[in-house]
């Protein structure tokens, strides 16, 4: 049995869902009262939050980064407000990374992980 954690083993071996059309317009994204799917808010009671509100938007922002999946990013996830909102996420440094990296190359522009 492992002891500790690894790359292989852990949070740290999930991957991070960063769709690589994650800017495409033609997906409609998620405003106003939004209430978070069970696979990302899968702890505590169902909660509302209010998306005009910047204190509930990096909440969902840390939520779906961390456990959503590729079309739960493309609903919830403007990668302007993401710019925004960036230094105020706690995020662990593979979900940082993982987006630091998508900025780089597809916007030129570099991100503090």
């Amino acid at each position: 049995m492992a002891t500790r954690r690894s790359e292989t083993l852990g949070p740290d071996a999930r991957p991070v869902a960063v769709p690589q059309d994650i800017a495409d317009t033609s997906v409609e994204k998620a405003h106003g009262a939004v209430e978070l799917p069970l696979h990302v808010r899968w702890s505590g009671s169902s909660k509302v939050y209010d998306l005009t509100r910047r204190p509930d938007r990096l909440r969902v922002y840390e939520q779906i980064l961390r456990e959503g999946t590729d079309d739960d990013v493309r609903r919830y996830i403007d990668v302007d407000e993401l710019l925004d909102l960036w230094d105020e996420l706690v995020l662990p440094r593979r979900v940082r990374r993982a987006w630091a990296e998508w900025y780089q190359q597809h916007c030129g522009i570099r991100l503090s992980c």
